[in-house]
């Protein structure tokens, strides 16, 4: 049985008119890693291994957990993880692409990132320049994803007042659809071989293997899940 799917937002193509009306979608919040840029595996099992903690443990939770005189230390062996993959790092396939279409169409975009500031950084002045990104959130903005405060931020400072309803979110990871999901936003999946079990998630909307399959689909209205339909109201 097919799932059930509804229009979302409106067509960016001017000249194409819904079948039922739809809002106009109002920016997208990117993750960095495994999002804006090809994913590095094996970046997080080594700040697990510098760690010493299990895979089943979150990273970010293992250091804001330890006493506050051993936090420092935690966080910059981390870093410094980062900072070796920083220099590895090969943009995502169709990056411009949808930057440049998302600034054609005068959609807003946003970061939304467990990653600290530099990496980001070194992402944009390499890859996209010219691109503009605000706000940009990260692992300084407590408390990170999964939870969707960085989300809500964004939408607030963008001056909308009805939480993430009108943006989405697009990941590579559950703490990505999650947050999205929690904060009222539609969700896409960047998809790749490490991560197709989120493929069929209760809270991904959108599953692409490029980010300039984007385009088409914010082109002719984006459409999610449509989660009313498989939790009918009863009539009295």
């Amino acid at each position: 049985m097919a799932t059930p799917t509804r229009l979302r937002f409106a067509p960016l193509e001017p000249s194409k008119t819904p079948s039922v009306e739809a809002p106009k979608l109002q920016g997208i919040v990117f993750d960095v890693d495994g999002t804006l840029c090809e994913p590095q595996t094996w970046m997080f099992a080594r700040m697990r291994a510098v760690l010493g903690i299990a895979k089943s443990v979150d990273i970010l939770d293992h250091v804001y957990s330890l006493a506050i005189e051993k936090q420092s230390a935690a966080m910059e062996s981390i870093r410094n993880v980062e900072k070796e993959a920083m220099l590895k790092m090969i943009p995502q396939k169709g990056l411009m692409p949808l930057m440049e279409y998302l600034d054609k169409r005068g959609i807003k975009k946003a970061i939304c990132t467990r990653n600290f500031e530099t990496p980001v950084n070194y992402l944009i002045s390499n890859f996209m320049k010219g691109q503009v990104f605000s706000p940009i959130i990260t692992r300084e903005f407590r408390p990170p994803k999964p939870d969707p405060a960085g989300i809500l931020h964004i939408s607030k400072s963008w001056g909308l007042e009805d939480g993430g309803e009108r943006l989405i979110m697009v990941g590579d990871s559950v703490d990505d659809i999650t947050a999205g999901r929690r904060a009222g936003s539609a969700t896409v999946l960047l998809a790749n071989d490490v991560n197709r079990g989120l493929v069929d998630h209760e809270n991904t909307d959108c599953v692409v293997e490029n980010l300039e399959d984007l385009i088409p689909i914010l082109e002719n209205g984006f459409t999610e899940i449509d989660r009313t339909a498989s939790n009918p109201k009863t009539e009295p």
